[in-house]
């Protein structure tokens, strides 16, 4: 039988919903609830294309030039966005990730990221999925196993689906973040404005219609328990929710303009960062894990009905 691109498929199912994650990568591949795709996912045949589900660690978004200091140290990785002269997305999109727990309704993927030209560091990343009634829960755990502190930061790339027939211009869009970073035009962050009274601001609705998002945003509302919440609907009322917890502070939308077709606007890209782009650069929401050391974020999907 032939191997799929992304390796081994591990298929969660909890009620009527059923959420597929890959060894390769250690991403989501798809979530469907009852009769709906609740993700702009991929085909087990498929490799992963446009960061789709992806883990972004030990960077998400860009670091220009793939360049960065590190107490005292410079450090260049390779530059994997060659026509804007970055490092798109940090080092593990193509790793194979090993099972270390598995239930009907969990898994929990780990890797290990060994010191390397440009991240001379040992870098322990787990990623657990988990869901419910209550949708999927995704936490991550990253630890340094070397004998030296490390700048992590980490994110994930799911698209939430429009739903069928539909392109997230038909869909109206709630998103928490009241300051954007502006960038320049190789997607690297240029200044931080306030939404007020602007077409990014989405923090009480609005139909997407022709808005083009490719940016990040920060200072986010969150609700009693600390959380800040993504809403993406169609006309009928049914879509997809989005929760981050107080380790991302930042959020990266997307609506795939630049995307060929038939994907181009079709999901929205809602990923969750626990740093902005350039973040190895600029040191803004870099974590600094010492030896031993953990850090723990969590996310979620949430089905709207």
């Amino acid at each position: 039988m032939t191997r799929p691109p992304t390796g081994e498929q591990f298929v969660l199912r909890s009620g009527d919903a059923e959420v597929t994650v890959v060894e390769v990568g250690g991403g989501l591949r798809t979530y469907r609830c009852g009769d709906r795709e609740v993700l702009d996912g991929y085909d087990a045949g498929e490799a992963a294309t446009d960061g789709r589900g992806q883990v972004l660690a030990p960077w998400p978004n860009r670091l220009r030039d793939g360049a960065y200091s590190w107490d005292g140290g410079q450090h260049r990785t390779p530059v994997t966005e060659p026509e804007r002269g970055t490092a798109l997305h940090g080092l593990v999109r193509s790793v194979a990730w090993s099972a270390t727990g598995r239930a009907a309704d969990r898994v929990v993927l780990s890797c290990v990221l060994h010191p390397q030209p440009g991240y001379p560091f040992t870098l322990r990343l787990q990623v657990a999925y988990e869901l419910s009634a209550a949708g999927l829960r995704v936490t991550t755990t990253a630890t340094n196993d070397g004998d030296r502190p490390l700048p992590y930061g980490e994110g994930h790339h799911p698209y939430l689906a429009a739903g069928p027939g539909l392109r997230v211009d038909d869909c109206t869009l709630v998103a928490p973040g009241a300051v954007r970073l502006e960038t320049d035009d190789r997607g690297i962050p240029t200044g931080a404005v306030p939404v007020a009274d602007t077409a990014y601001d989405l923090r009480t609705g609005r139909p997407v219609g022709d808005l083009v998002l490719d940016s990040c945003s920060t200072d986010l509302d969150r609700d009693a328990d600390g959380l800040a919440w993504v809403r993406l609907t169609a006309p009928d009322g049914r879509g997809a929710a989005v929760w981050m917890d107080a380790g991302y502070r930042y959020l990266q939308l997307f609506t795939g303009d630049v995307l060929p077709a038939p994907r181009r606007r079709r999901g929205l890209a809602v990923e969750p960062m626990t740093c902005p782009p350039n973040a190895l650069q600029t040191g803004e929401g870099v974590v600094r894990l010492a030896p031993g050391e953990s850090t723990t974020a969590a996310w979620g999907i949430r089905p709207l009905r």
